[in-house]
């Protein structure tokens, strides 16, 4: 187990804090009752409670068709081209790529049903340790108040107008949708509340949890794009909240695969690194659900790693993406050489002991041999079996398993540089601070200075972004803020405005008829 948190975590799981996989409404149903005379009497015992808020998390992020999928497939960074009998699923990804969906995507219900279980139980846990120990209860109160204002962040992101739930017991069973303008107020009211209240250290003891840094990066996720959600900014609030983030605590680690590596966890903990403010601490064990490899690898890239379930064949970027980076950007890897570690796997690809790894089928037992070429040569039906650069951003260490055992960050320094360097720019173009934050970050990428920038533009700004935070589930929020979601790019045409929000899900529609679904659907 990968520390004491988790150990607590799963300890509960296994007992009463069991969390369902889905949901069709806005309550969680407790399969269990607390027993009060268990728990409530220690922090220990609370930080044991607070677990299963916890788990909800490992279905957010890194698997397949849910909020992960859904903001990377239809962003410009993925996409998932049928490939023969591969992958048709009912033309949902092809449609999520063209901007063409509908409120019957089941990625589209997913998400909506990850966020609002993952609420349910945070306030599920506030009113019970409430009830439990009023004197003990407070700050673990606010820290699953923080841990609630992330689950709304991600849903007021992706469908604006929804309904903000605060009770378990005893509220509205059926709630209206709240503007996007208030869902908002209600997130940065419950942030600006609880950061004072919240631990100010960064230690063993909180990584992986809600502190007062991680509520201070999410508050200015939400001023970053406050004109998107309420039409008034908030750039010089984004660079403030930023400001605490800049003591010195964090710092950008040497090698940028660090962040990702499968033993991302033991690095953190030991202090060696120091960029991730907020994971989600996946294990292939207790903690699974991190579907990356299974995704994006092709059928013959078992050989690659010697894993243990053969991938699926599936997602991959776009070539105009991938040839965002410069070759000499050491984000981007190398062509043909998968030694080298890079967001990307493409060209040739070789099994473990060195050889060239053969794409058989059963139409062609023998088959060419395996390269992973960038350019895709349809959406669908015939996408070719090896078309398209292959994510290897995280880790897939010699034997993995269907789930992997890398952490996920959810929050990072590198980001929280070029978010304050974009609102300074927005607040003074010419502004050097901002210069500075945003060629801090491509000096890692470069290992030099040569590649700095001499200015910044809405243009750069947002290809770093792109580089740098590539599947981090960014993207589709920052084309949105900076005013290309809109755009045509390969295989998609120009789409229209109000597919900057995902409608609501029809099977929550026909179970509260109090909600309205978003213009246009």
């Amino acid at each position: 187990m990968k520390f004491s948190f988790l150990k607590y975590a799963w300890v509960v799981l296994a007992g009463s804090f069991l969390l369902p996989i889905g949901c069709t409404d806005l309550e969680e149903q407790a399969l269990t009752e607390i027993p009060e005379s268990e728990f409530g009497q220690t922090d220990e015992q609370f930080i044991a409670a607070l677990g299963a808020a916890y788990t909800g998390l490992y279905g957010a992020l890194g698997n397949h068709n849910g909020l992960w999928s859904l903001n990377g497939v239809s962003s410009d960074e993925l996409v998932i081209p049928t490939r023969g009998a591969d992958w048709g699923d009912g033309g949902q990804w092809t449609r999520m790529h063209s901007h063409d969906w509908n409120s019957n995507e089941q990625s589209v219900g997913n998400a909506w049903n990850t966020c609002y279980g993952g609420i349910a139980t945070c306030n599920r846990l506030i009113e019970t340790l409430e009830t439990l120990n009023p004197d003990l209860a407070p700050p673990f109160v606010n820290e699953l108040r923080g841990l609630r204002a992330l689950w709304y962040y991600w849903l007021i992101d992706t469908y604006g107008n929804v309904p903000i739930v605060t009770k378990f017991s005893g509220g509205e069973p059926n709630p209206s949708n709240a503007t996007r303008a208030e869902v908002y107020d209600f997130i940065v009211t419950e942030l600006l509340e609880i950061i004072p209240t919240l631990d100010q250290n960064v230690s063993s003891a909180t990584y992986a949890r809600i502190n007062a840094n991680t509520a201070r990066m999410l508050l200015a996720k939400m001023y970053l794009n406050a004109e998107v959600y309420t039409g008034t900014p908030q750039w010089q609030n984004a660079a403030d909240a930023l400001m605490p983030l800049m003591d010195g605590t964090y710092v950008l680690a040497s090698d940028y695969f660090a962040n990702f590596n499968a033993n991302n966890t033991d690095l953190a903990i030991s202090g060696a690194l120091k960029e991730n403010i907020f994971a989600i601490p996946y294990d292939q064990v207790f903690a699974p659900n991190f579907n990356l490899g299974q995704m994006t690898l092709h059928y013959g890239s078992q050989q690659s790693f010697n894993s243990q379930d053969q991938p699926w064949n599936g997602y991959a970027t776009l070539q105009e993406f991938y040839d965002s980076y410069d070759d000499d950007d050491l984000r981007k890897g190398e062509y043909g050489n998968p030694g080298v570690r890079g967001n990307f796997l493409a060209g040739p690809q070789f099994a473990v002991d060195g050889s060239p790894i053969l794409d058989a089928s059963a139409d062609d037992p023998g088959g060419p041999e395996l390269v992973f070429e960038p350019e895709l040569n349809e959406l669908a039906p015939g996408a070719y079996r090896q078309a398209g650069a292959r994510i290897g951003k995280f880790e897939y260490e010699n034997g993995f398993t269907a789930n992997l055992n890398n952490d996920f960050p959810v929050f990072r320094y590198a980001d929280a540089l070029l978010m304050r360097a974009e609102a300074l720019w927005h607040l003074n173009n010419g502004s050097q601070e901002a210069l500075d934050l945003v060629n801090l970050v491509r000096r890692r990428a470069y290992g030099d200075m040569d590649h700095d920038y001499a200015s910044l533009t809405p243009e750069n700004l947002l290809a770093e972004r792109g580089r740098e935070m590539f599947v981090e589930m960014f993207r589709r929020s920052d084309l949105i803020r900076f005013g290309k979601w809109g755009d045509p790019w390969w295989e998609k045409p120009a789409s229209d405005g109000f597919r900057e929000l995902m409608p609501l899900p029809d099977a929550q529609l026909a179970a509260n008829p109090n909600l309205v679904q978003n213009p246009g659907y």
